[in-house]
C-alpha cells in the first residue's frame, strides 16, 4: 500500500479499515504531506491553492462509488489544520470514509484539526464514516478537533458514523447541519474514553425545510478518570421531526455531562430528546460470570455490545 511504514499501515487499517489501496477515489495524507491520490471519471480531487486541504467534486448521478481520505500522523510535534470541502451533485449514492490516526511516541503533542464541509445535492444519498484512533507510548498527547458542516438540499439524505474508542487524549468535536425540505440526517456516535482523556461532542442541527428529519444518537463509555461532554441542539424551523439521544455508561471515577436541547419555531415541529447515564448493572455481570467469564471479561463483553 503506497510507501507507508508498518505503523502508518496499522493506523490506516484502524481508521479506514484498509489493508490495501482502495478501489475508487482516494487521498492519503501522512505527516502533513500527500502520500497518494487517485481520481475517477466521476470523482475529482484537487488540492486547494493555499495548501490547506482538498476539494472533492462528485458529478451528478454518481452511484455506488466511494471516496477514502484517511489522515495519519506518526511524528511527534505535528500540529495541522486541514479544510476538506465535498461538492456532491444531484442524485448521487456514495460512501465517504475519513478518519485520523495518531501514533505519538515522543514528548511533544501531536494534533490534527480537520474541518469537513459537505454540500449535498438534491435527492443524493451519502454515507459518511469517520473514525479516530490514537496509539504510542510517548508523553506527548494525541489531540483531534474535528469540525463537520453539512448543507443538505431537498430530498437528500446523509448517514454519519462517528467512532472514537481508543487512544485519543483530547477531542473537541463540533457538527453543524442545515436541512432543506424532505432532507434526512442520521448520526450514530460511538465514544469511549479512559485514563485522563477528555472528549466533547457538540451538535447543532437546523431543520429548515418541510418534512425534514434528524436523528442524533450517541453511545459512550467513560472509564478511569476520563470526562465527557455531550451537547446536542436541534432546532425546528418548519413542520419537521427531530430526535436526539445520549446513552452513557460511567465507570470508575469517570465524569459525563449530557446537555440535550430543543428549540421549536414552528407549531408542527415535533422534537424529542433523551439522556441516560448509569453504571453497568450488577445482574448483567453476574449472568456473564456464571458462564465462566471473569468480572473484567464480563465488563468488556457488555461494553463491546453497548458500543456496537
Amino acid at each position: 500500500m503506497l510507501n507507508l511504514d508498518e505503523i502508518q499501515k496499522q493506523l490506516i487499517a484502524e481508521v479506514a479499515d484498509l489493508h490495501d489501496v482502495p478501489k475508487g477515489a482516494y487521498n492519503f495524507r501522512v505527516n502533513s504531506q500527500l502520500a497518494g491520490r487517485h481520481t475517477t471519471a466521476n470523482i475529482d480531487i484537487n488540492s486547494k491553492e493555499n495548501g490547506t486541504g482538498i476539494d472533492i467534486f462528485i458529478k451528478p448521478n454518481t452511484k455506488n462509488e466511494s471516496v477514502h481520505i484517511p489522515v495519519v500522523v506518526s511524528a511527534s510535534g505535528i500540529k495541522e489544520t486541514v479544510y476538506n470541502d465535498f461538492f456532491i451533485g444531484d442524485n448521487c449514492d456514495i460512501v465517504i470514509v475519513a478518519g485520523c490516526g495518531i501514533d505519538n511516541c515522543g514528548s511533544h503533542d501531536a494534533e490534527h484539526d480537520g474541518i469537513h464541509r459537505f454540500y449535498v445535492g438534491k435527492n443524493s444519498k451519502v454515507k459518511y464514516v469517520e473514525k479516530h484512533f490514537g496509539s504510542g507510548n510517548g508523553e506527548g498527547k494525541r489531540i483531534l478537533n474535528p469540525v463537520t458542516e453539512v448543507y443538505m438540499e431537498e430530498g437528500s439524505s446523509m448517514e454519519m458514523e462517528m467512532e472514537q474508542i481508543k487512544g485519543v487524549d483530547s477531542t473537541d468535536r463540533m457538527t453543524v447541519a442545515e436541512l432543506k425540505e424532505d432532507a434526512k440526517l442520521v448520526v450514530k456516535e460511538r465514544l469511549m474514553t479512559h485514563g485522563s482523556q477528555f472528549a466533547k461532542s457538540g451538535y447543532q442541527v437546523s431543520l429548515n425545510g418541510k418534512n425534514s428529519t434528524a436523528d442524533v444518537v450517541s453511545r459512550s463509555v467513560a472509564r478511569d478518570t476520563s470526562s465527557q461532554t455531550f451537547n446536542a441542539r436541534i432546532t425546528g424551523n418548519a413542520p419537521c421531526s427531530g430526535h436526539t439521544e445520549c446513552d452513557s455508561i460511567i465507570m470508575d471515577d469517570g465524569k459525563i455531562l449530557a446537555i440535550p436541547s430543543l428549540e421549536a419555531n414552528d407549531v408542527d415541529a415535533m422534537l424529542v430528546h433523551e439522556a441516560a447515564i448509569g453504571k453497568i448493572a450488577g445482574d448483567q455481570l453476574i449472568k456473564l460470570m456464571t458462564l465462566g467469564l471473569t468480572e473484567a471479561e464480563a465488563e468488556e463483553q457488555i461494553i463491546n455490545g453497548f458500543l456496537r
